[in-house]
């Protein structure tokens, strides 16, 4: 073999060996500088709220300050869009929701792959949805709404916060599974539906518990149940659409964390038990009560094959639904 061959082969080994070196040397010494959790949200919102909470946690445990930047539009593309791109090491990390599998299934054509272009660090929080309607309906449980909806099909109006939205989802797989016909009426927020929704131009809605169960409380709402399997820990009184003759039917957002695909599995498993550890604080649980949001962690693994559960699901809701994005 050529001289020039024998050194072109010991330079691309020694080349191998730094950059392993430098990968391994980065994960035992991260983080060293602050770090950017991505929020595919406006400030102010659930999203953001949880996003804050973590940070400011995380910022104690890891010894270094965690930034949240909101990156809002485009159904949360935007927001993810910048962390699949981000450089993978450990200082770009972004919140994910279910529209982080939803997506998918009614858009073509997206900036990244969710399941292959970003490395699960661990679920945060799950956010049950409750089914609320109005006083005037006359319906004070599942079996009469549903009693209603088949005695007079389409009559019946849902808000929600657009086509493709879990709001959206949520009515149409319960339309799905009860077997009636509502008519949908979308809304441009939570907000603007729960206005629809109180001023009674629309009759009926999935929402999380921490804006539904307000307008509950002070009468201007009924809770018919709530789409856990388990009853809610803010909501004891409420049953579930699955004990109210629906058995197994479950729809409960959630929110996760991601890193960059890349990132060395170091600092992921790092991450996500400083998450863990954060999300176990009684103060965090506290104020996560408060939001009628329920922490659920993970590891990395566990991450990774609920994303894969949850897009098969959701591929699955809405084959058998028709649902749609417009």
């Amino acid at each position: 073999m050529p001289f020039k061959s024998y050194v072109r082969i010991f330079w691309c080994a020694v080349s191998t060996s730094m950059l392993l070196f430098c990968g391994t040397t980065q994960a035992q010494t991260w983080p060293t500088k602050p770090i950017r959790l991505i929020v595919p949200y406006p400030p102010g919102g659930g999203t953001d709220i949880v996003a804050r909470l973590l940070a400011s946690g995380l910022t104690e445990k890891l010894g270094q300050t965690v930034i949240v930047e909101n990156k809002s539009g485009a159904s949360t593309i935007i927001g993810t869009s910048f962390v699949s791109k981000a450089e993978p090491d450990g200082y770009t990390v972004g919140v994910v929701t279910d529209s982080f599998v939803i997506n998918p299934k009614f858009m073509k054509e997206l900036p990244y792959d969710s399941l292959k272009d970003f490395a699960p660090i661990s679920q945060l929080v799950r956010l049950p949805f409750v089914l609320l309607s109005t006083p005037k309906l006359g319906v004070n449980n599942v079996g009469e709404l549903v009693a209603k909806a088949k005695a007079r099909p389409a009559t019946i109006n849902y808000a929600s916060i657009g086509n493709g939205t879990p709001h959206y989802l949520a009515m149409e797989w319960f339309k799905h599974v009860a077997g009636v016909d509502l008519t949908h009426i979308p809304y441009t927020g939570v907000a603007p539906a729960l206005n629809g929704l109180v001023g009674q131009q629309v009759d009926v809605m999935f929402t999380g518990l921490s804006t539904g169960m307000p307008y509950v409380n002070d009468g201007r709402l009924k809770a018919l149940a709530v789409a856990s399997l388990q009853r809610a820990k803010t909501a004891p009184n409420v049953p579930t659409v699955a004990e109210s003759g629906y058995a197994g039917f479950e729809f409960v957002p959630w929110y996760g964390l991601v890193a960059p695909t890349g990132t060395p599995e170091k600092i992921v498993d790092q991450l996500s038990l400083a998450v863990k550890e954060v999300m176990a604080d009684p103060a965090i649980q506290a104020r996560l009560d408060t939001l009628g949001v329920e922490p659920t962690t993970s590891s990395p693994e566990q991450f990774g094959k609920f994303l894969a559960e949850m897009s098969r699901q959701y591929a699955e809701i809405i084959d058998k639904t028709g649902a749609r994005a417009e």
